[in-house]
């Protein structure tokens, strides 16, 4: 009988070597960076709201009677009142903003890009291959505007046609029928924007980090969308029916008990103006109006990117600090004071002579 044979006894299991402590220490580190960024994110979020920047900037426009609204950017609002006041001053109707309006909505949402399918750029994503001008050229929003409307208004009927066949037989595009969507939206800023309603436009928010402020900048983007007849001749005045005047003055700010403000405005100081007399006469009332709110309208549209605090017009005032962009009713000039906005007398002659004005005070 053989010995029985012995198994050989089991080696002992290794011993696990403890974590490197390197490990703890990195995992610590990551979160601590992560709760640090989230802690300056929130002081940083804090100190916007404090002073009165809390969230990004935004512009709404409204039915004249309440109800329908539409909200976009600040930078939105001012291409959208450039191609309005680029239609405007070729005498083309509010269906033709409209349309344009519709037609940018669709194309680029009202954003100057520079992509796109191609070599298709801008606000109407116009190509330069196909003859809508150089990059640089369509890169601009009042040139972009102004070929738009130059192949619009060769369509026969367009503003009889329905909008997405209008912007279609322009714009040659894949989806012909993506443009009705963008209609309602469209009718409303046109309406607003033309100045068939009033004070229906605001803007809040901060001014764009850009150095483009002050009269000189204010006057240049109304030559730019209005064209030159919108400043009067050197050494002339304005009269019914030379179209719209604009001078520059360097005015103080009239304090908030001064203006009447119910708890708003944007400070005193001294600050940089630019009035703008619009013509009327009598069989031409609503027509002045109209005028009037599109400039004004334009005005508040380019606040952010001109740095514009406040816009005057027709006993209404908006005011960039004050009541999240509102207009505001203002306090008629006291017996007296009726001299124009740079202390001269004259103010009180200009109007009794028929002129209405908007006011365009610039500053930060």
């Amino acid at each position: 009988m053989s010995a029985p044979s012995l198994s050989p006894a089991p080696s002992p299991a290794p011993a696990r070597s403890p974590a490197p402590a390197f490990l703890g220490r990195g995992r610590l580190a990551r979160w601590g960076a992560a709760l640090a960024a989230l802690l300056a994110l929130a002081g940083y979020l804090t100190l916007q709201y404090l002073i009165g920047g809390g969230g990004a900037p935004r512009c709404r426009v409204v039915a004249d009677h309440g109800g329908t609204s539409y909200e976009f950017t600040p930078e939105q609002a001012e291409n959208a009142a450039t191609i309005s006041a680029v239609g405007t001053s070729r005498g083309l109707p509010e269906r033709a903003v409209t349309i344009a309006l519709a037609t940018a909505l669709q194309e680029s949402g009202l954003h100057n890009i520079g992509h796109g399918d191609r070599d298709s750029l801008g606000l109407f994503q116009q190509r330069p291959s196909q003859g809508w001008g150089t990059r640089r050229q369509i890169m601009d929003p009042a040139y972009a505007a102004g070929a738009f409307y130059d192949h619009l208004v060769r369509v026969p009927g367009y503003a009889r046609l329905p909008l997405t066949v209008a912007a279609q037989r322009v714009q040659r595009s894949g989806f012909p029928r993506a443009y009705a969507k963008h209609e309602p939206d469209a009718r409303l800023l046109a309406t607003a924007l033309t100045g068939h309603s009033a004070a229906t436009l605001t803007c809040e928010g901060r001014p764009a980090p850009t150095p483009a402020g002050g009269p000189d900048a204010v006057r240049a983007a109304l030559v730019r969308d209005f064209g030159r007849q919108v400043l009067p001749a050197a050494g002339t005045g304005t009269e019914a029916g030379s179209g719209v005047g604009v001078r520059a003055s360097v005015t103080a700010a009239p304090s908030a008990g001064d203006r009447g403000d119910a708890g708003g405005g944007d400070g005193g100081g001294t600050r940089a103006s630019v009035t703008v007399p619009v013509p009327r006469g009598a069989p031409a009332e609503g027509r002045t109006r109209r005028t009037g709110w599109e400039l004004a309208h334009w005005a508040v549209a380019h606040s952010s990117a001109l740095h514009i605090a406040r816009v005057s017009y027709a006993g209404l005032e908006w005011s960039r600090g004050g009541g999240a962009g509102e207009w505001r009713t203002v306090d008629k000039p006291r017996p007296g004071a009726g001299a124009g906005e740079d202390g001269k007398n004259g103010g009180a002659g200009r109007e009794a002579a028929g002129t209405d004005v908007v006011r365009i005070a610039t500053g930060d």
